[in-house]
């Protein structure tokens, strides 16, 4: 079974963070496809040794990313 989850992906220092706010789980790596890459695997992870009490209670249903215009004095 698969699921699609959301990752948000910045720059911190030389590296990449990346985000899965559905269920609040962090990786990181060097490059972009790296961060990626290890939060899929911790998704997985998280997946295979979480009980399904923990992932129905972490586990948020609708998460929207976007971006807001706001004047900056």
């Amino acid at each position: 079974m698969t699921q699609k989850l959301t990752a948000i992906i910045e720059r911190e220092g030389k590296g990449y963070v990346a985000l899965c706010p559905e269920l609040d789980v962090v990786s990181q790596g060097e490059t972009i496809e790296q961060a990626k890459k290890n939060l899929q695997e911790a998704l997985e992870l998280f997946f295979e040794c979480a009980s399904k009490k923990e992932i129905n209670q972490r586990l948020r249903g609708e998460v929207y990313v976007t971006q807001i215009e706001v004047t900056v004095a």
